[in-house]
């Protein structure tokens, strides 16, 4: 069934109004061919939607009113659909983004351009969290990514890669803890982020793949 954005019922909350407003009437006056073209995504235009692969789900978004559908699958949640800075996030990847495919390496947050700018945020909401949520739960988390067809890496004591949107590649890495050392973590992205996201889209994007982990574990357990 389509999401409308009015059951989110987040007009109490100006954090997340004050943005989705803005960006949506960005969104509105921009050229959906020339998103279509810049992307590289494709544009129906009797039915004036976009269709996009986020976390492995393909959703259709309607133009100019934003309103978004997924194609049936199992993964049995879809963030773009419930959460609204999942929602915020496409909307500024679709104003912002270019279509790009990364060299093959993989960069810490640090690394980027910008890397300083939101560094402890990005440590605690998005490292430290992905540490504490499945540092000691190894195979919670392997479950969790076989679910959504994440490829396996060889990094730490289980690592796999993601797809965020089309050629945007993110590597979650985890160590395990023991009576000596708490778990760790370490979240990578493909070299060619800077080229679509700011430093605050990518802390924000931590935050949305981690919620989306644990909505993805009640999917599993059910």
């Amino acid at each position: 069934m389509p999401f409308n954005i009015n059951d989110l019922n987040y007009e109490k909350d100006s954090k997340e109004r004050m943005p989705w407003e803005h960006y949506l009437e960005l969104y509105r006056e921009t050229d959906p061919e020339e998103i279509a073209v810049r992307l590289a995504i494709p544009y129906d235009k009797e039915k004036k939607s976009f269709t996009l692969n986020l976390l492995g789900t393909v959703y259709h978004i309607t133009y100019p009113d934003f309103q978004v559908s997924h194609e049936p699958d199992d993964m049995g949640f879809y963030p773009l659909e419930e959460m609204i800075y999942a929602r915020i996030l496409t909307l500024r990847f679709l104003l912002n983004g270019a279509d790009s495919k990364g060299t093959g390496n993989f960069k810490t947050y640090r690394e980027m351009p910008w890397g300083e700018v939101y560094l402890r945020q990005f440590d605690g909401r998005c490292i430290k969290r992905l540490a504490f949520s499945y540092g000691n739960r190894l195979s919670d988390f392997k479950k969790i990514m076989e679910h959504i067809n994440a490829v396996p890496v060889e990094h730490g004591d289980a690592a796999y890669e993601i797809s965020i949107y089309p050629g945007y590649q993110i590597r979650m890495i985890l160590w395990e803890g023991d009576d000596e050392f708490p778990p760790s973590s370490q979240i990578l992205f493909s070299d060619n982020f800077p080229v679509s996201f700011a430093a605050e889209d990518m802390a924000v994007m931590g935050d949305v793949i981690i919620g989306s982990l644990k909505a993805f574990f009640k999917v599993v357990q059910a």
